[in-house]
């Protein structure tokens, strides 16, 4: 069977509209563009690709292509199809156009994949088996949901958890394939065929309770494009010119839903950098912005190289390292800026050396009048972090960290708006199923046991399962009139919703049920945030004109709102700190097994590695005005300590760009430019020595980094001896284990450390 997502030159061709635009007006001013940001702004007919380098002004193009299409008379707003990946962005992208054009934009259609397949979708529900008014999932209701059917496919549970399955489905989901067109190659054989089964399961389920999950946003509308040619060539009509930002990080199903709408007029712009690609494992396929030119034959692409942000070292050494990668359309960052400092590399005898010279580098550059906000530690994996939220708080330095958990996501949240949603919508079981017994009311697994098997039986939902089991005898007495006054309450809760604001709405709704009640007689440490959190929930949908909006905005929009009002450092993964920008920026943990990461290489291979390069680019291209880069020769991860190997990617930073240097303060270090010999003199224990390949100079480029351990003592150690440790200092052995040994030590107090490291007095 061929592909039903594949674009064939039988498509249904667009009718021709009726040419009732109005006259054109004067365009915005493009005086302040650069040349290249020029002509990828007035390329609007046809299709073009932006590479937009890290800052190169890539959200001044956009806005400004929109605005000059708009005031040019080419298409009404509602004509226009503008695709971002955040809603933070999506904002931005309507304040700034309507600044240009002088006017509020009304009626185009402007946000994230998922916003816009939503929207969509509501037009078109009834095609795909919804009604409008259909819920979005989020992905602990998935995982709710997949558990329910787990037992039933008989998977073990210990070896493929819901987590897991949520997220195997949501891999199939994205690369476009709906239950009945995953392979073999897709793994539809996994666990048996079991996962797959359930899969079915779990999308006819949707179905029956009227709700999708967020990879059926697309999904859905590429089903609905392929079974309705007359709704894809509507929109293939309608939308005349689309914009697309970030498209590197596009997935298989996002893009197939472009290729097909681009089809009418063929007006598509996207803009990207293929080396700042860096979501493989959310499903983005850098792929799609590398065979632009092959999917639109006769594409323009535009290199935006010159950059605003940083200094000319930071973008030498940066352009240096990603153009080892070889699957990239190739572009050179350039600046006209004053030099300014070189990029540092400092190595470090382990994690805690790395944590105390970064806080007291900080210290040094708030002592000279520098904002905490603009400084970031950059990470390649979360638990690096420890070190320095310790080290920070040790200080006294305040600092954020990026990334953690949200104010939707806190259980007092979800649970209220669970509340909300079984209100508005009362066939949504998996909201149902949370607040059914929350707080307690004696509606335990007892009663709702035969609640499920009557909606499995008649396919219906819980709700209106509940409402014909409350007449007859099935649950118990006790239970069944509890049950009846939540379905009345429900009931109430919704002809009040036509009486009185959404806000208000909800607050009665927190009350009556008992749930602020519950939280204000709680013993619990958190129970004042939490009420406080509610508060600040109810304030929050008085900025929503419905509370439909409002469940819609809960389930798509996810971004961290933590305030940049405070003066704090800033400590974040290097995924999390893509499209940000900070006057300093550390980049620890530069070894091999770290950085590049172990499994990506593993899982990935060489299309792995060249995703870490990029990512490395991404830290690099972070700093506007320095970067130091760091690597520790010992590395504790998760409990164990590790030898480590400096990253290839340091070998690979251009050496007339950076500076190596010793960290201050260790073992008399501290010197700047003193080349890589007087940074590896400062390690005795395992040390970073160069090893000359040629002639009698020693550069980064004629240099293996390599660990040297000093060797045991003839005889060995026996215990009770006094040894000295570079580290730790003098001490006493307590135990021997192999190759270890455990030591009292007068300052550092007891310590396991390896045997290779200590020497006899």
């Amino acid at each position: 069977m061929s592909d039903p997502f594949e674009l064939t030159d039988n498509l249904p061709q667009p009718p021709q509209p009726q040419d009732s635009r109005p006259p054109a007006p004067s365009g915005p001013s493009l005086a302040n563009l650069n040349e290249t940001q020029r002509e990828a702004v007035e390329a609007v007919d046809g299709p073009l690709l932006v590479l937009a380098g890290a800052g190169t002004g890539k959200t001044r193009v956009l806005t400004t292509r929109l605005a000059h299409i708009l005031m040019q008379g080419k298409a009404h707003p509602g004509q226009m199809l503008a695709v971002t990946f955040t809603n933070k962005a999506a904002r931005e992208m309507r304040e700034r156009v309507a600044a240009l054009v002088h006017r509020p934009v009304e009626g185009w259609w402007v946000g994230t994949f998922h916003h816009l397949g939503a929207r969509l979708l509501r037009h078109h529900a009834e095609a795909v088996g919804l009604t409008p008014n259909f819920t979005i999932l989020d992905q602990d209701d998935q995982v709710r949901l997949v558990k329910q059917y787990i037992d039933l496919h008989e998977i073990d549970d210990k070896r493929f958890p819901a987590s897991a399955i949520v997220n195997m489905i949501q891999r199939w989901k994205d690369r476009g394939l709906l239950p009945d067109k995953v392979t073999m190659n897709e793994g539809a054989d996994m666990d048996d065929g079991r996962i797959l089964a359930l899969y079915a399961d779990y999308q006819a389920r949707l179905g029956q309770v009227n709700a999708a999950d967020f990879g059926d946003l697309l999904l859905l509308c590429l089903k609905l494009f392929q079974d309705q040619p007359d709704v894809l060539a509507r929109y293939q009509n309608q939308f005349r010119y689309i914009l697309v930002d970030e498209y590197q990080d596009t997935n298989v199903a996002q893009y197939l839903w472009l290729r097909l709408l681009a089809q009418g007029h063929k007006n598509i712009c996207c803009v990207g950098d293929d080396d700042q690609s860096i979501y493989s494992w959310r499903g983005a396929e850098v792929g799609n912005i590398l065979r632009f030119e092959d999917d639109f034959p006769g594409a323009k692409t535009v290199r935006l190289e010159r950059n605003y942000r940083s200094t000319p070292h930071i973008l030498a050494a940066a352009s240096g390292l990603i153009a080892h990668n070889e699957d990239r359309l190739g572009k050179t960052l350039w600046t006209d800026v004053n030099e300014g400092e070189s990029v540092r590399v400092r190595g470090v005898w382990d994690g805690e050396e790395e944590a105390r010279s970064v806080g007291e580098e900080i210290e040094t550059l708030q002592s000279r009048g520098a904002n905490l906000n603009q400084i970031a530690v950059l990470v390649r994996a979360g638990f690096q972090t420890r070190e320095f939220e310790e080290r920070l708080i040790t200080i006294g330095v305040p600092y954020r960290v990026i990334g953690g958990p949200r104010f939707y996501e806190r259980q007092e949240i979800r649970d209220a708006v669970a509340y909300l949603r079984v209100t508005a919508q009362p066939d949504d079981d998996l909201a149902f199923e949370r607040i059914v017994n929350l707080p307690k009311r004696g509606i335990g697994k007892a009663t709702l046991q035969p609640i499920h098997l009557l909606a499995r039986a008649e396919r219906i939902s819980l709700v209106r399962a509940a409402g014909k089991l409350i007449e007859t005898d099935e649950i118990k007495p006790r239970a069944r009139k509890t049950l009846a006054d939540l379905l009345a309450d429900f009931q109430r809760w919704r002809g009040l919703g036509d009486m009185v604001g959404h806000a208000e709405l909800a607050e009665t709704i927190f009350d009556e049920a008992g749930y602020m009640a519950m939280w204000k007689t709680s013993k619990a440490p958190e129970a004042p945030g939490r009420l406080d959190n509610l508060k600040e929930l109810i304030a929050a949908l008085e900025d929503f004109d419905t509370l439909a909006a409002f469940l819609e905005h809960v389930s798509l929009v996810m971004e961290n709102e933590d305030s940049m009002i405070e003066d704090k450092v800033n400590l974040m993964t290097l995924h999390g700190a893509k499209g940000l920008e900070f006057e300093t920026v550390f980049l620890p943990g530069w070894e091999e097994g770290l950085f590049p990461h172990q499994r990506a290489l593993d899982e990935g291979g060489t299309g792995g590695l060249e995703e870490e390069r990029r990512l490395a680019y991404v830290g690099l291209t972070r700093a506007r005005q320095r970067a130091i880069v760091s690597f520790a020769a010992n590395r504790r991860i998760y409990g164990n300590w590790q030898s480590a190997t400096p990253s290839r990617f340091i070998d690979e930073l251009p050496e007339d760009h950076i500076e190596m240097e010793s960290a201050p303060g260790l073992y008399g270090g501290g010197q700047q430019g003193g080349g890589l010999e007087d940074t590896a003199s400062f390690f005795d224990g395992p040390s970073w020595r160069p090893r000359r390949r040629r002639g009698q100079s020693v550069t980064l480029e004629d240099t293996d980094w390599r660990v040297e351990e000093r060797k045991a003592p003839a005889g060995g150690f026996s215990e009770g001896e006094r040894i000295f440790h570079q580290k730790f200092g003098y001490g006493r052995i307590l135990r021997i284990d192999g190759d270890k040994l455990e030591i009292a030590f007068e300052k550092a107090g007891t310590k396991k450390v390896m045997m290779s490291f200590v020497e006899a007095i």
